[in-house]
């Protein structure tokens, strides 16, 4: 599905593409899929040389969950001194955080295609093989213990969204009580390798530089915003593009565009 992406992307800048084949969910349970992406990582970077490539400019780059394996993989390789250093990292609209799902971007756009907010969260469970009778508990929060709630509101607020992102309308969530069996089944939705906007400061701080790209019409939108205040916050530049009439899959389905044509 992804080799026209990749080819468009080798010819436009010149670059050699590696495409990583990694193992599907639920055959192959989480985290297999980040371990597959790191080892074809290191791989690369430890043979660039043999592709023509500069260890020194290396990119990794992925679309929705692609994104959050991305970001994953990059966190993973900030301590080591063993490699070159990632040149940068590119997200495009990223899953990143499973904490609050009623952030303005997953109000707004909970029933815009193609990435609906009830499916975001099965798929999610789907990963991780979990029952979905959980989904309306982690809409409303009540997978959340308190003390990871304080933690976690400097980094997922819908405070930090700028304000023109509420304009089309957002309303503050009610709390609902903590379910500790919710939180028990579902604990590893806070495990940085599948929630990296929950990653520690010490490890944010040592990224490389990024380009996120949003969509006005996706549920994650939220999540780039954050992670993009989150990597400016530590000093490390972001090269951020919005597109305004943009939706979850919009740079997928553009390079198909004989067969469909949109805006974006």
């Amino acid at each position: 599905a992804y080799e026209r992406t990749c080819r468009y992307f080798a010819k436009k800048t010149s670059s050699v593409v590696v495409s990583v084949g990694y193992r599907l969910a639920p055959e192959h349970p989480y985290p297999t899929q980040f371990e597959d992406c790191l080892t074809a990582t290191i791989h690369f970077m430890r043979t660039a040389q043999d592709y023509g490539v500069d260890p020194a400019r290396i990119i990794i780059c992925g679309d929705s969950s692609g994104g959050t394996l991305t970001a994953a993989v990059a966190q993973a390789l900030v301590n080591r001194r063993d490699l070159p250093k990632l040149r940068a990292q590119i997200l495009i609209y990223p899953f990143l955080q499973c904490v609050d799902l009623n952030l303005p971007s997953y109000q707004q756009n909970n029933g815009v295609p193609i990435l609906l907010k009830e499916r975001t969260i099965a798929l999610g469970l789907k990963y991780l093989n979990k029952d979905l009778s959980v989904m309306e508990a982690i809409f409303n929060g009540s997978h959340v213990p308190e003390d990871l709630q304080l933690k976690y509101q400097k980094w997922v607020s819908p405070d930090y969204i700028p304000h023109e992102f509420k304009t089309r309308g957002y309303q503050p969530s009610t709390t609902h009580p903590f379910s500790k069996e919710i939180y028990t089944l579902i604990k590893p939705v806070f495990d940085p390798v599948f929630s990296p906007l929950l990653a520690e400061d010490s490890v944010i701080a040592r990224l490389p530089e990024a380009f996120i790209l949003t969509c006005e019409f996706d549920v994650l939108r939220d999540d780039g915003l954050l992670y993009k205040k989150r990597l400016e916050d530590h000093g490390i530049k972001v090269t951020w593009c919005h597109l305004q009439e943009g939706f979850h899959g919009t740079v997928f389905l553009a390079l198909f565009g004989g067969v469909i044509a949109f805006r974006s």
